[in-house]
């Protein structure tokens, strides 16, 4: 399981190689605590012991999580009015600098796109905006930020599978706001349905709140993606 950390462009990269030849490249936004809790590296083992295609994945640092992730602004994530400014920049490091970097050594392979809480609304938000990616791994994506069902349902998603997932205690939490997310991906859950086929897509409620497993939930959601298109 060869696995490396090198900058990409201007971006710190996390590069995981399975022992399998790859048929997929996945790419992941990541935090740095991610790597000081060796989290993103358990993520990387369990999707290669639940997958049966080999992959090269590459997770590629995120300094500011909301500032390089939300698709535009929203008071409830941050105050900060940068943040909702820096997701195309994002998507188009993604796109321009390490998909070609990635392809350039391992082939014209398909992308599947991922991510945890607002890397999964990334990775939903970009498979919309281009046309780069073969399937969205969302684990507990962020959906409940304004105005994403309306921007959902005016913009179809560009990839041929999506994975969703989320606790089964989010719903239920005290913020106003946030207590909204089981609707939300409800509602996006349906609209894949229509666009994708049911067998295409799926939601998987897994046990517990927002924070805890983020990890395993998300390898979880690499490896359907992997193993059903």
């Amino acid at each position: 399981m060869p696995t490396d950390i090198i900058n990409i462009g201007q971006r710190r990269c996390k590069l995981h190689t399975s022992h399998a030849a790859p048929a997929f490249l996945l790419v992941q936004p990541t935090a740095r605590h991610e790597e000081k809790n060796e989290g993103i590296w358990r993520e990387m083992e369990t999707i290669e012991a639940d997958s049966r295609h080999g992959f090269v994945m590459a997770a590629f640092e995120c300094q500011e999580w909301a500032h390089d992730l939300m698709p535009w602004h929203d008071e409830a994530v941050a105050r900060d009015e940068e943040v909702g400014l820096h997701a195309h920049d994002t998507l188009h490091y993604v796109g321009n600098v390490l998909l070609p970097w990635m392809r350039e050594r391992y082939g014209q392979l398909p992308c599947i796109i991922g991510g945890y809480s607002l890397g999964g609304l990334f990775a939903l938000w970009a498979a919309r905006e281009t046309k780069l990616f073969s399937a969205v791994a969302a684990a507990s994506p962020s959906l409940w930020i304004k105005h994403w069902t309306e921007y959902a349902a005016a913009n179809a998603l560009n990839a041929q599978a999506a994975y969703l997932s989320l606790g089964d205690r989010e719903e239920h939490c005290r913020n106003q706001r946030m207590s909204r997310i089981g609707d939300c991906v409800r509602t996006e859950h349906h609209l894949l349905g229509e666009l994708l086929g049911e067998e295409h897509t799926t939601l998987e409620w897994t046990t517990g709140g927002h924070f805890g497993q983020e990890a395993e939930r998300t390898a979880r959601a690499f490896s359907w993606c992997i193993n059903n298109h």
